[in-house]
């Protein structure tokens, strides 16, 4: 179990028999933002066996398009000593995915590799992007970025057409527990002109104990350095709703980041999300929004970066107001 807390990537349910998800979502963005898709493969364990099965989920933000492939639970498999797993020839680790998926909806096969990963800095007081939540175990949701920013090189052949993902961008992050909170805000882009940039953003609201709050993981990485602005360090947060987007405000000591989202509600793709371990219609979500993104430190009065991320992926899900 230590070695899973320490090492967040690798798979946590060998022993959850029950009411227990865990997903690994791997987003994928052409050089010129042409073309973007998420791949989320994982198991679902319900409160009966019946429920149990593993999963793909493909998202086409372009064509707004989503499938849903279901697999026989056997059929997930992964390697205790480093994050790899696999659903029957489909295969994904930090180092790359092999795909081929051949059903009703989607003809999807060929092979991408990633270089230049760069991971959410931790310790072994603050494993992964959770940090020391990892080592408490009655939390609902647990949440960790495997890979803020990453290159590609390589295609797939995606229902007929070959897609060159080469010169473009890989994120990876990942879920695992019983169900998404009551109420969440993600937001994501590392397809940023001219700087290698990368935002993510994870907000939910948090049961704990006999409470409730709202915690989030924050972090903008501008070439190879890291701000974070998350519930662990202090940060305060505040949320503003603009119609169908976000404007958010981090502040940590002099660091201010503020964040607008640019959306449209006829790009958003309804998926499936855990609720005690079963998965069931829950997540909106688009892979075609536009976000704005500003870090400024008060102290000497200088913009540290601004700039507009590209092929954003903006996720809302339950109340949003009790954020």
């Amino acid at each position: 179990m230590f070695k899973e807390i320490r090492n967040p990537d690798l798979y946590h349910g060998v022993n959850r028999k029950k009411n227990f998800f865990e997903g690994w979502y791997f987003k994928i963005v052409d050089k010129n933002c042409d073309n973007v898709f998420a791949f989320i493969p994982g198991i679902a364990k319900g409160n009966s066996l019946k429920f149990n099965h593993s999963f793909i989920q493909v998202l086409d933000g372009k064509k707004v398009k989503y499938n849903y492939i279901k697999f026989n639970s056997s059929s997930f498999k992964f390697k205790k000593d480093k994050f790899s797993i696999a659903i029957e020839d489909n295969n994904f680790s930090l180092s790359g995915i092999s795909l081929n998926i051949n059903n009703e909806k989607d003809n999807i096969s060929g092979n991408i590799k990633f270089e230049n990963v760069k991971k959410w800095p931790d310790s072994i007081v603050n494993p992964g992007s959770m940090g020391f939540y990892n080592y408490l175990t009655f939390m609902e949701c647990y949440s960790h970025v495997c890979c803020i920013d990453g290159n590609i090189i390589g295609g797939l052949n995606i229902n007929g057409d070959y897609i060159d993902f080469t010169g473009g961008k890989v994120y990876i992050e990942k879920n695992w527990g019983r169900s998404f909170p009551k109420s969440w805000i993600w937001i994501q882009s590392n397809s940023f002109d001219n700087k290698r940039v990368a935002f993510t953003c994870s907000i939910g609201r948090v049961p704990f104990i006999c409470t409730t709050f709202s915690g989030f993981l924050v972090s903008i990485m501008v070439e190879d350095k890291f701000y974070k602005f998350t519930t662990i360090n202090r940060s305060k947060m505040k949320i503003i709703k603009k119609d169908n987007d976000v404007n958010i405000v981090f502040t940590k000591g002099r660091l201010n980041l503020n964040v607008m989202t640019y959306s449209n509600k006829y790009e958003f793709i309804q998926c499936k999300g855990p609720k005690d371990g079963n998965m069931i219609p829950l997540v909106d979500e688009s892979l075609n929004g536009k976000i704005t993104v500003e870090l400024f430190n008060n102290k000497i009065n200088e913009t540290i970066f601004k700039g507009v991320g590209n092929c954003a992926g903006i996720e809302y899900g339950g109340e949003m107001q009790i954020l």
